[in-house]
């Protein structure tokens, strides 16, 4: 077995300090593994312009498989509502956007604020544990909010889509990641024009 690379254990380590200091604001029992990070970055398409936005970064894998992906540093925004988490993704990524906030509430501040519309969303938020209509509501704001073509990439830990199909939209989903704790599967949405 390969050795973990030191930038795994340090995201795994600061994850371990929030959750200890607070089990019931992380979502994730546990940081995405490199096999997950990397399915979550491959639905990405880096010659697809615009900025691309990664909903509940943690402590970093996705941001990294992402960077990994060839997507430029610049074009990355960060939401993440844990302050330590944000803290640690400044340090450790100076040239990206890190927003300290609200995945629900960035959208309709990201249209208003007339920022590009992003290529991509990719999410780690535990969406299984909302109610669906929490779900679908994040999900409709950020398809309105990307570029046509723009995807929103969501892992889950279920068998079933994370957030059920409705009209104007469509969805395909990745294999089964096998090997991450928990095993996963990717979800990718677009927008469908009406």
């Amino acid at each position: 077995m390969p050795p973990i690379p030191q930038a795994a254990r340090d995201e795994t380590l600061t994850f371990l300090r929030a959750w200890f200091a607070a089990p019931g604001r992380i979502g994730a029992q546990w940081p995405s593994g490199c096999a997950l990070s990397r399915a979550m970055a491959a639905a990405v398409d880096p010659r697809r312009p615009g900025p691309v936005v990664e909903l509940g970064p943690g402590t970093g894998p996705v941001t990294r498989a992402l960077l990994e992906r060839g997507i430029v540093a610049e074009r990355l925004v960060l939401v993440e509502s844990n302050a330590a988490f944000c803290r640690s993704l400044r340090r450790r990524y100076p040239r990206m956007t890190v927003i300290c906030g609200d995945a629900f509430e960035l959208p309709r501040a990201w249209r208003d604020g007339h920022r590009p519309p992003p290529a991509a969303v990719v999410s780690s938020l535990p969406l299984l544990m909302l109610k669906p209509a929490q779900r679908l509501r994040l999900l409709r704001q950020w398809l309105t909010a990307m570029t046509p073509d723009g995807r929103f990439v969501q892992f889950t830990y279920g068998f079933l889509p994370p957030v059920p199909l409705r009209a104007g939209m469509a969805a395909s989903a990745a294999p089964r990641v096998w090997r991450n704790l928990w095993p996963a599967r990717v979800w990718c949405y677009s927008p469908v024009a009406g």
